[in-house]
């Protein structure tokens, strides 16, 4: 009879000396102080890192007290790691002159890492339009790519799509915003940097910025000019009309210099006085508030005056 030694298999060394507990802690996550060199920011990262004085604040408290809450990054195949979320930290860090900062390292793919990422950012109290839409963007990608996979667990990266569902319903679910308002926002990232960026300042309200997306990228860059020339921004109803023409196929520099130079309703109902033309008039310890009360006493006076002589 042949022996059946060569069947057993013997528990190493270290298989027999560990507890479930200590295997278990192997399992878990572990918080590990990385050098901020090695860290790089996540690709196409939607968020600005700006040294604001929000900035300065967290760069203080972390030379003070250190970074509280651990970044979260994947390993990177060229080297290093890639920041998932905690983008502002390393910054901050790095104005703070920490040479590391903790980080929990995890295996993600591209789409369950950027849905952390945008989840991670998109709790701020302010987002610029263009960070909102490209988060909303990348975030809405990652999910339709996640809805035609069955691996997925809602463990990983949250609730995985039902059928029939629509991941724009869901990320509206999420976010507490509207799936149109999604859409809108989503939208915006059609427009051409420089564009893009006029809405970030409020030079162009959400919803002219809206339309002007439809606009052909050709068409964005002549419209740019044309704002410069004619130093004005259009409303809601130009931007609609520009829109009409450019599907129409009638949109030239001529017709929006036209457009742009028209009198909007609003120039039309306001009067407006600068500063250096009311200031010769009072002196000059008068604040901009104290002047506007003084011109709207003395308004009020000689419509008193002008009604006595009228009834007269």
């Amino acid at each position: 009879m042949k022996s059946s030694a060569k069947k057993v298999e013997l528990a190493s060394v270290d298989d027999l000396f560990s507890t479930e507990e200590s295997r278990a802690d192997a399992q878990r996550e572990k918080v590990l102080e990385i050098p901020l060199t090695e860290l790089h920011p996540f690709k196409d990262h939607p968020f600005k890192v700006k040294d604001d004085e929000a900035m300065m604040e967290t760069a203080d408290s972390i030379r003070q007290y250190g970074v509280l809450v651990p970044a979260i990054a994947r390993p990177d195949p060229n080297g290093g790691y890639e920041l998932v979320a905690g983008h502002r930290r390393h910054r901050a860090s790095e104005l703070a002159g920490k040479d590391t900062m903790p980080v929990i390292v995890r295996d993600l793919d591209d789409d369950a890492a950027t849905i952390i990422m945008v989840d991670s950012n998109l709790q701020r109290e302010s987002l610029l339009p263009s960070e909102r839409a490209f988060a909303y963007k990348m975030k809405l990608d990652a999910m339709n790519h996640q809805g035609a996979r069955a691996d997925l667990t809602c463990g990983q990266v949250g609730h995985k799509l039902q059928a029939g569902q629509k991941s724009r319903d869901l990320l509206a679910a999420q976010t507490g915003d509207s799936a149109r308002n999604i859409q809108r926002y989503i939208r915006l990232t059609e427009l051409i940097p420089k564009l893009l960026d006029m809405v970030d300042e409020k030079k162009i309200a959400f919803n002219p910025a809206y339309e002007l997306s439809f606009l052909k990228k050709e068409e964005q860059v002549q419209l740019l000019d044309a704002l410069e020339s004619e130093q004005a921004t259009p409303s809601l109803s130009q931007a609609q009309r520009l829109k009409k023409l450019s599907q129409e196929g009638h949109l030239s520099m001529e017709v929006m210099r036209a457009i742009l130079g028209e009198e909007k309703k609003s120039d039309l109902d306001r009067v407006t006085f600068t500063s250096d033309t009311l200031r010769k008039y009072f002196p000059k310890s008068y604040t901009p508030a104290k002047m506007q009360e003084t011109i709207i006493k003395l308004l009020e006076q000689w419509q008193r005056k002008r009604q006595q002589q009228q009834e007269r």
